[in-house]
Parts: structure tokens; C-alpha cells; sequence
């Protein structure tokens, strides 16, 4: 499919991912089109409006959207970061540096500038001083159209009238009265694909993994409360389409961008069984199962929900298990049990599905014995893949609250691979790390079991030395 660019487009819609600003990103090479960001682009083109995108994934640096920019000369850009990409909320030191040098620039070529992401609406004020005209908070589908319109009028309206925005204030910025929810999804065009390259995607792709994966958002949100998820965009709402919507999209994707595979971005994915098992039979009607990965709660992988998503196509399941320790996940308002994690791991192998889990390290009240019941779990059930990472404060969350005053200066990660202490946790950044890696290697294939035991005793020697570091550590 080759990229569509419109003569002389108005509006230029961006993000501000650049994978390979993340060494670890980078290397992993699972590049996934920006969602959000192209939901709007197909918006604000069902209204007749000119539009074009720059699409950060795969380019070098923020000296490409510089370059864009005097190619395509809009009057107005949006940047419209995918809230749909977990690591977009992880808000990372580089990854908001590009964005702020995207905003710099698109000021200095005379564009008027809206900003909607995680990391936006948590620190407005940040993005307004680059030179932002507003952040939008909420979803961009209805207020990135209402701001174009007003713009491509009057360069200079005001904009107080405007739900949901952030403005610039003499003091503390000044916000608006909110934005209404988006709630009907399927009243959503699909995303704008022909704006992206995808051959670029699909050579990435190929030449790393043997085939191209493209991602898909079927809901926005989730209703549990795990007290350090942050929900800067969507809160606890949980709206979801129709299955016969979320399978025409995937036809109209096999039919034009052909992936091997699909990627669910949805915090949780199908909810119910019922859901999942309409969802598969739209797919047979439309002959277009295609295998998929999907993120998920152990407590609802339940057998009849897991045989639905086997008939859907569904490969491998993603979990947050975060703890082997009921003590841990009770102080995180989970809602969970260890002994869900049993079931739904055992459950999805049983159906042939890849059971994966994600793990956090380091939250509050963490001991040694807490971080032997994690790695116990792990040795136990064997699932097929881990993600490891360390407690994250994010603003907006009960968690973050609650260390706020043993933040230091750093309060954001550089990359995905810093893994650092934010706070006073147990132990230090240097000893998380090491946990990490141990942790990964109990569940590669053919694990030296004898090595791994001596791993963990010397880890079990070093942990009283690396406990209570000082928030100076943090801040380094």
C-alpha cells in the first residue's frame, strides 16, 4: 500500500515516538503504527479538511519533522500522540524532549499548535511554554477537528469558549470546562493507513521478526482501579465496539495493508466471553482470522473466555500478573488472586495460546521473601514469555500520591531500559536491575537450572547491602 499525501494540506497531524530514541525499542523492532494519531487524521479528513501526517515511528530524528514540515507548510499541527501505545504513557525524558523540539518548530514555521497525550495533560504547562497554543484533554477525535476549524478561519480566535483545553495563563494555567467522552466508537472511521508508509513497517518487520504485525484498538479504557495505573485519557470508563465493527476493520486491513499478524492494543481486550465469541464468529464470516497477541486480566481468563478467544485467532495472551505475593497485590488494589494466575496460565496453554505475564518489581512494601514468591510463581507455571519493570509513579495515580514526597529531580525514566528508582523503595536501582535479569532468565529455553540457583543465592547475599538507598540514588 503505498502513502497518500495530499497537495498542500492544511492541517499536519503528528506524534512524537521515534522508536530509535529507545535503544531497547529499538532493538526489539516491533514498530506499530501510531492509532490515535491516524483516528484523527480520518476524522478531520471525513470533514473535507486537507490533511497529511508525520509519522515519527521509523524516522531517524526531530530533524525529519522539521524537513516535513517545509514540505508540507499546514497552518495548523496536531500532535496527537497514541494513547493507545502503553509506552507512550511511560512518558519518558526523550521521547517529551521530541516532542517539545516538534512544538518549537512547528511555532517557528508560523502553525498554529494542539498537543493531546498522556504526558501533555499531566504537565501542560511544559508544552505551552514550548510554544503549544493549547493542550487538548481527552480524546482528539472531537476537539483537534473543533480547534482546526477555528483556525483555518481565524488564526487568532480565542479559545476560551473550547471545552477541554489547557491554556496559557499568566500564572497557573488555566483550563477550560471539560470535554465530552467520546463514547460511540463505531461511529469512528477506521484509521487513516494510506498516511503511514507501510512497506516501511512491513521490511522492519520482516527483516527482524519474519513477518508484519499491525495494531488494532477495539476499546478505550478500563474499569479496575490498580492504584499505579495511570488514566490521564480515557479514566476508568470502559467503551467498547461492536464486534462486527472491530471485524470489518481487520478485512478492510487484510484486503489493504495484508498483515501476518495482529496486534490488540486495547487495555483489555474483549471483556466477556460472549464478546470475543461474536467477535470470532464476525471474523469467520468475513474470512478474516488472523493470528493476534492481546492484553488481559488473570481473572478473566475464565475456560469458556479463553476457548472464544482460541477461535478468534488469538496466539498469545499478555497478563499483568505483576506479583507472585498476595500481600503485594492487595497493597496495589489489583483485585486479583496469585491463584487466578495458576488458572488463567494453565487455562490458555491447555488451548494452545502463549501465556505471558508482566511483572513489577519494587512496589511498596516489597521484601525479599515477596520477590522469592515471584520468582517461585514463575519457576511453578513456566509461562512463555516475562516483561519485568519497577514501580513507576505516574502523576494522577493513588500510588504517586502516595511517594510524591520522596521524588527527587528525576521524575521520569530517559528510555524504557533506565528501570531507576523514583522513589525510597527497598532496594536500589543497581540491585532491580540484577532481579531483572534473573528473573528473565528463568523463563528462557533450556535455563541452566543449577546456574540460575547459584544466581539467586548470590543475589540472596548481596540484598541486605542494597537495601534503603538514599533519594539521592534516585535523583543521580
Amino acid at each position: 500500500m503505498e502513502r497518500s499525501v495530499p497537495h498542500s494540506p492544511e492541517i499536519l497531524v503528528a506524534h512524537s515516538y521515534f522508536l530509535r530514541l529507545d535503544a531497547k525499542q529499538a532493538e526489539k523492532m516491533r514498530p506499530y503504527s501510531p492509532l490515535a494519531t491516524l483516528i484523527t487524521a480520518s476524522v478531520l479528513r471525513d470533514r473535507g479538511h486537507r490533511v497529511a501526517v508525520f509519522d515519527a515511528m521509523l524516522e531517524e530524528s526531530e530533524e525529519a519533522f522539521a524537513a516535513a514540515l517545509e514540505l508540507t507548510r499546514p497552518r495548523v499541527v496536531a500532535l496527537v500522540e497514541d494513547s493507545f501505545n502503553f509506552l507512550t504513557k511511560m512518558c519518558t525524558l526523550r521521547m517529551r524532549e521530541a516532542a517539545l523540539e516538534m512544538i518549537r518548530a512547528a511555532r517557528a514555521a508560523g502553525c498554529n499548535v494542539v498537543v493531546n497525550g498522556s504526558d501533555a495533560t499531566d504537565h501542560p504547562a511544559l508544552y505551552l511554554a514550548a510554544g503549544a497554543d493549547c493542550v487538548l484533554l481527552g480524546d482528539p477525535e472531537s476537539g483537534v477537528p473543533e480547534l482546526a476549524e477555528l483556525w483555518l478561519a481565524d488564526p487568532d480566535a480565542p479559545l476560551d469558549a473550547v471545552p477541554g483545553l489547557a491554556l496559557p495563563a499568566d500564572g497557573p494555567v488555566r483550563r477550560t470546562r471539560p470535554r465530552a467522552a467520546v463514547r460511540d466508537l463505531d461511529a469512528l472511521p477506521f484509521p487513516a493507513w494510506d498516511l503511514v508508509d507501510a512497506e516501511t513497517y512491513r521490511r522492519a518487520w520482516v527483516g527482524a521478526h519474519g513477518r508484519l504485525s499491525w495494531n488494532v484498538v477495539t476499546s478505550r479504557g478500563c474499569p479496575y482501579a490498580c492504584n499505579w495505573c495511570a488514566k490521564p485519557q480515557f479514566g476508568r470508563r470502559y467503551d467498547q465496539r461492536s464486534p462486527a465493527s472491530a471485524a470489518e476493520e481487520i478485512r478492510r486491513l487484510k484486503e489493504t495493508v495484508a498483515p501476518d499478524h495482529l496486534w490488540f492494543a486495547d487495555d483489555i481486550f474483549g471483556l466477556t466471553a460472549e464478546w470475543i465469541q461474536a467477535f470470532a464468529d464476525e471474523i469467520a464470516a468475513r474470512d478474516a482470522r488472523t493470528p493476534f497477541m492481546m492484553q488481559t486480566r488473570v481473572n478473566l481468563m475464565r475456560p469458556a473466555t479463553v476457548a472464544a478467544l482460541a477461535a478468534a485467532g488469538a496466539e498469545e495472551v499478555w497478563m499483568g500478573v505483576e506479583s507472585g505475593s498476595q500481600k503485594i497485590l492487595d497493597a496495589m488494589d489489583k483485585g486479583s488472586k496469585v491463584e487466578q494466575v495458576r488458572t488463567a496460565t494453565r487455562v490458555l496453554k491447555e488451548h494452545g495460546i502463549r501465556a505471558c505475564w508482566f511483572i513489577q518489581l519494587g512496589y511498596l512494601g516489597e521484601e525479599w521473601e515477596d520477590v522469592l514468591m515471584t520468582r517461585d510463581l514463575i519457576r511453578d507455571e513456566r509461562p512463555d514469555d516475562i516483561g519485568v519493570s519497577v514501580a513507576y509513579p505516574l502523576p494522577g495515580t493513588k500510588f504517586y500520591e502516595r511517594v510524591r514526597v520522596q521524588l527527587g529531580a528525576k521524575q521520569n525514566w530517559n528510555d524504557t531500559d533506565d528501570l531507576a528508582m523514583l522513589f525510597r523503595g527497598t532496594y536500589s536501582t543497581e540491585f532491580y536491575r540484577r532481579l531483572r535479569t534473573a528473573l528473565h532468565e528463568e523463563v528462557l529455553p533450556g535455563a541452566d537450572r543449577d546456574a540460575l540457583d547459584r544466581l539467586w543465592a548470590e543475589l540472596e547475599a548481596d540484598e541486605p547491602s542494597h537495601r534503603a538507598p538514599e533519594l539521592a540514588e534516585a535523583a543521580a
